[in-house]
């Protein structure tokens, strides 16, 4: 989770991607979450490879998400972008035994059980158009062939998620190293899809693993969408709504997310709102739409919108995305 998050701008200005909370709670703490659900052993150790800059209350809350889930939380550095295979290796230390590898800016839904005994699992999905990602090709016994990285033509739809299971660290991060060593790259990066493409080739057989939905949160769109449907998938398992709102003449059409002392006022909240706390929103109506935390609404119609921190609307009708400590003020 070392990226910029450029396409997340200006979100990302002040936080880094993968702490925006998605349905109350920030995506890379959904992700972990759902990985030790399908995971059938008790995960040892959760490290989150990040940027020098993120801070010490970012490393300090990282390693909560993981200590909340009976893990160890370690924090490695990415101090210069060298690609996904780099950025691993950053956490060398950590890559032993049966592992994990995630990319923090993807959640999925799954009703199968980690197959932990399979050498690897590369978990995919089909898509229409899978000219944007990384695909597999398999053969008729469901193992992996190829892997092709962004294909201009079709030659699979089964697109990579991002998140690949390795029996044996250690091996990873010796085909990792060997990439590193011998400066091999491409397109100027170290790429993951090189050291499997080699380990493949030294017979480790890589069986993909099938999601029944792949969230992206790669922008301001895509994130609002993915809130939509975590919302939807939570919302009998998990408290949405805080008993601390103060709600005055105000309609919430679930599934929402509403934090500790949010206030609404002749107020329509819903479907498909996460808003976080100390928020003041008043005589407006807001869909589909993620809001964080200490912002102030006022007599504005807000829908597929991404709105930051210390913010103020008064008088806005649109689609927005706003950042931190900003003000729009119609009146």
């Amino acid at each position: 989770m070392a990226g910029m998050g450029k396409r997340m701008r200006p979100h990302t200005l002040t936080i880094p991607k993968p702490l925006i909370p998605v349905a109350g709670k920030p995506i890379v703490q959904r992700l972990v979450e759902d990985i030790a659900k399908v995971c059938l052993e008790p995960v040892e150790e959760i490290a989150f490879i990040i940027g020098p800059s993120f801070g010490k209350e970012t490393e300090a809350s990282l390693v909560k998400v993981a200590e909340k889930l009976g893990a160890k939380g370690s924090i490695f550095y990415q101090h210069e972008a060298l690609g996904t295979a780099h950025a691993i290796y950053c956490a060398e230390a950590s890559l032993s035994g049966k592992v994990v590898v995630a990319f923090a800016d993807t959640l999925f839904k799954a009703d199968f059980k980690l197959e932990s005994e399979r050498e690897g699992i590369i978990w995919v999905q089909k898509i229409a158009d899978p000219r944007a990602f990384g695909v597999v090709k398999v053969d008729a016994g469901n193992v992996i062939t190829d892997f092709v990285e962004k294909p201009e033509h079709f030659v699979s739809d089964l697109a990579i998620i991002g998140i690949y299971y390795f029996r044996d660290g250690d091996n990873l991060r010796k085909e990792i190293k060997y990439l590193l060593d011998n400066n091999i790259r491409e397109k100027g990066e170290y790429q993951l899809t090189n050291a499997l493409e080699n380990m493949k080739k030294k017979g480790v057989r890589f069986f993909p693993g099938k999601v029944t939905e792949w969230l992206d949160c790669g922008n301001k769109d895509a994130t609002v969408y993915t809130n939509q449907r975590v919302l939807e998938f939570v919302n009998q398992t998990e408290e949405l709504i805080s008993p601390t709102l103060k709600n005055t003449g105000s309609t919430i059409v679930e599934p929402c997310f509403i934090g500790e002392h949010v206030t609404l006022l002749n107020t329509t909240i819903g479907p498909h709102v996460s808003i976080g706390k100390n928020c003041v929103v008043e005589n407006s109506v807001i869909k589909n739409s993620i809001i964080q935390e200490n912002t102030r609404i006022y007599k504005s119609t807000i829908v597929n919108s991404m709105i930051g921190n210390h913010a103020e609307l008064t008088g806005v009708n649109a689609d927005v995305s706003m950042g931190d400590f900003c003000i729009i003020n119609n009146k």
